[in-house]
């Protein structure tokens, strides 16, 4: 999240570690991407911040989904990577690709499906996106249970924000049909596709994906 906002890219960055993550609580309770999704606006209350511009990746895309639409005057612009609706309108990852990360070496096969063998043998890790391994069983349970069963296909049309869709055209994590979806359904929205790359293409072409991110959230305000 970028704030406070009133009519432009303010380059402050406020990032929170979600409930069940990080320093946050872990309190052993149901998770959900719609409550993720009230957690963070209890962060801006708490800092002040009436308006900011969104950016969410994975199941995190998923949260700033139901930020943008119940909260449409707190989101100046969104920008939604890697991600889904969810629900029966998703597409959905394959039952080979859930068999893999369920294995005994599914940190293997993540880092796999995060990166391609080429950005991997440059770039050697350690690699900061494969998730807290410090998380709690409960933690994770909920975490997952949260990402599996959202679904906000029914409330993107109610997202008044400028919309702008990453994703990288090679990720089996959430297959690349997701963006042109969400393209689809969100009113003011567009998608920019990265071809080869996999799930984290926010570092693997973090040049260009930064540079498309930054022109769009300097944008004036409509």
């Amino acid at each position: 999240m970028v704030g406070p906002c009133s009519c432009g890219f303010s380059g402050c960055t406020i990032t929170m570690d979600y409930r069940g993550t990080g320093a946050s609580d872990k309190p052993d309770v149901p998770y959900s991407t719609r409550g993720f999704a009230d957690d963070a606006i209890a962060v801006l209350d708490k800092l002040g911040v009436d308006q900011a511009d969104v950016y969410g990746t994975s199941m995190g895309g998923r949260v700033a989904q139901w930020v943008a639409a119940v909260y449409p005057h707190r989101v100046r612009r969104l920008v939604l990577g890697c991600t889904s609706a969810g629900g029966v309108h998703g597409i959905e990852r394959t039952n080979e690709v859930r068999r893999a990360l369920v294995r005994p070496d599914s940190r293997t096969a993540l880092v796999d499906m995060m990166y391609t063998p080429g950005w991997r043998a440059e770039n050697p890790g350690p690699y900061t996106t494969l998730g807290d391994h410090g998380m709690p069983p409960h933690a994770v349970r909920g975490h997952l249970l949260a990402s599996n069963s959202h679904d906000a296909w029914d409330v993107l049309p109610d997202i008044a924000a400028s919309t702008l869709i990453l994703h990288g055209d090679d990720d089996v994590l959430a297959p690349v049909a997701n963006a042109q979806l969400l393209a689809e359904r969100i009113p003011q929205a567009r998608a920019h596709i990265f071809a080869g790359a996999r799930h984290a293409y926010f570092e693997e072409c973090r040049p260009l994906s930064s540079s498309l991110v930054v022109e769009f959230l300097g944008q004036s305000c409509r």
